[in-house]
């Protein structure tokens, strides 16, 4: 026979047993939601990273046309002055830069494979300019191996010919500095005339800056990146802004 003691205890687990269930059950469902809801949010992730990489490589891949238009342009310039020594020269030299471009065909590089990229073009121009055009380029050591974007370098450097010495007559002088300064790498390209400002704030030179500033984007999401124009007096320069990371930090 139970005693009165037992007999609550009975008549208590009856009654929470039920209770015990049903919040058992409620924590259940509600854990399982929010597994869904994590497993969403996981491939809307993946899915956004995806549409984020194909939409860079797509950008990357824009700007190379325009690039090799303007290189043919200048290789075709000087077979119309038949200055066939040149000719020769700049021909070996864009073999080189295509050679180098398929063999480094990552979206990813970093500034010192940039620098290679942008100097064969810079051994085309120097044939068809010759005397007129003097460059120099200087680099922090430590900058070297940061990574950046493809072809930005290339760009501004290729819009101070297109935009600036092509169309004004003289010297030509062309100055990129790469230094660090905090957690940033700073590029800057700088030519001695103020034109190349006044072609980007119109619509003819928009392609080039509005493409190194998505791509800075999508690289860098979430951290700093800025394109400077900035005209001094006695030229113009290009300054690109974005995070110092390596390779084995991307």
């Amino acid at each position: 026979m139970l005693t009165l003691d037992a007999f609550s205890i009975y008549i208590m687990l009856c009654i929470l047993a039920p209770l015990l269930g049903a919040f058992t059950l409620l924590f259940l469902i509600i854990f399982e939601k929010r597994i869904d809801l994590l497993e969403k949010q996981t491939r809307e992730i993946a899915l956004e990273r995806e549409l984020q990489t194909a939409l860079y490589n797509q950008l990357n891949q824009e700007i190379q046309p325009h690039f090799f238009f303007n290189t043919l342009n200048s290789i075709l310039s000087l077979a119309r002055l038949d200055r066939k020594t040149e000719l020769i020269n700049s021909i070996e030299t864009l073999s080189k830069l295509l050679k180098y471009k398929y063999q480094k065909n990552e979206s990813i590089i970093t500034i010192e494979e940039e620098l290679i990229y942008s100097g064969y073009y810079l051994e085309i121009q120097k044939v068809r300019f010759r005397d007129r055009l003097k460059f120099h380029i200087s680099i922090e050591p430590n900058v070297k191996h940061a990574v950046m974007i493809p072809f930005m370098i290339q760009t501004f450097v290729e819009n101070a010919f297109k935009h600036s010495f092509e169309k004004i007559p003289g010297e030509a002088i062309l100055k990129i500095d790469i230094v660090q300064k905090n957690q940033n790498v700073l590029v800057s390209v700088w030519n001695n005339s103020t034109n190349l400002a006044q072609q980007f704030q119109s619509n003819e030179g928009g392609l080039g800056l509005g493409n190194i500033e998505k791509r800075l984007k999508l690289l860098f999401p979430n951290e700093h990146t800025a394109i400077q124009l900035s005209n001094t007096g006695d030229g113009t320069t290009v300054t690109a802004i974005f995070p110092f990371k390596t390779l084995e930090e991307t």
